[in-house]
């Protein structure tokens, strides 16, 4: 009954220290008034019930007062219930290079894997913006269109993997020109794409420069990672008989210049990712970065708990003073 109960005046509770004083003080008081006479002996008196039962009306007094006590520190229970509403949300296509390259193990387990688990926790801190995923290698296309559905961005991160769908190579102009198609009638406040490769641009029909001024002429910000070790790194180069991969020590290549222009054309800013924990510090300075306005309201549903309580102290009052002016009416 009393769980997740609150007092809106718990001050009140102080009053119970005075019920043990009134109990004494009600013994002392009832041990003046009761004298006290020696015989030898009691045999021919038969015990009274009622001179048993006349203490039980002071517990009922004491039990009445406890009750009054309670109701007046006002117990109820609260339910609270918040709405939050983003007032200026922030549109946000996350642009991922998905060349065979990103297999490399210089991160652990290896490159992909390492942005995939970065990238969810991302959009997990992001409840109140639509998010787009875009894919590319030789060639880009849209995943995920942006959404403000956050399950869905997420499965799809999920489903990141290199394949055969792509023409292997690295499009840096493609993808950024298809994440600039996602966000170009977007009515957002701020847009935003997330640039993220490990190579150098040799693939894709739109030169990345190109790319970065359309992005500028729509108002979109790019944020370009660079992720990879610096210096060598084991690199997928051929299929081994079981399907799967065999790994060389190959050089890292990344064309930092061609990123730090991109985001400089979009007053964005580039990072390098150079192990796991540089990659997540980095998706959490772009969160900081690119903060939305929140508007939180909050609901208070009060159900107030005393009247149980001043019903019993009535209750008791009742009975104690319908007692004491019938059955001990006359008892002394």
């Amino acid at each position: 009954m009393m769980k997740d109960i609150s007092f809106l005046n718990p001050e009140f509770f102080w009053l119970l220290l005075l019920l043990p004083i009134v109990a004494l003080w009600q013994l002392l008081k009832y041990k003046k008034q009761n004298a006290s006479i020696k015989i030898s002996s009691i045999d021919g008196f038969k015990t009274n019930w009622k001179s048993k039962l006349k203490p039980f009306l002071f517990i009922l007094r004491l039990l009445a007062l406890s009750s009054l006590i309670i109701a007046m520190a006002r117990p109820r229970k609260v339910d609270i219930s918040s709405q939050t509403k983003s007032t200026k949300g922030i549109d946000i296509v996350m642009a991922i290079d998905v060349s065979g390259s990103m297999l490399a193990k210089d991160l652990k387990p290896n490159r992909m894997e390492a942005l995939k688990k970065v990238a969810a926790n991302f959009v997990e801190g992001r409840p109140n913006d639509r998010i787009g995923i875009v894919v590319y290698a030789a060639e880009a296309y849209t995943k995920t269109p942006v959404t403000s559905d956050k399950a869905l961005v997420l499965e799809a991160i999920k489903g990141i993997k290199y394949d055969n769908v792509l023409q292997d190579g690295t499009g840096i102009g493609m993808g950024l020109t298809t994440a600039v198609n996602r966000l170009k009638d977007s009515n957002a406040k701020s847009k935003v794409i997330i640039l993220l490769t490990d190579g150098v641009n040799n693939a894709g029909f739109i030169e990345p420069e190109t790319a970065s001024q359309i992005a500028k002429e729509y108002g979109i910000k790019v944020y370009t990672i660079g992720i990879g070790t610096n210096g060598m790194a084991m690199f997928p180069y051929a299929y081994a008989p079981n399907g799967g991969f065999l790994f060389q020590m190959m050089k890292v290549e990344i064309d930092q210049e061609l990123m730090k222009t991109i985001a400089r054309n979009t007053g964005g800013k580039y990072f390098r990712a150079s192990s796991n924990s540089k990659l997540q510090e980095i998706y959490n300075e772009i969160n900081k970065l690119e903060t939305s306005e929140i508007k939180e309201l909050k609901f208070y549903d009060y159900d107030e708990k005393y009247r149980p309580f001043v019903w019993i102290t009535g209750i008791l009052v009742l009975v104690e003073f319908g007692l004491r002016n019938t059955i001990f009416r006359s008892f002394i």
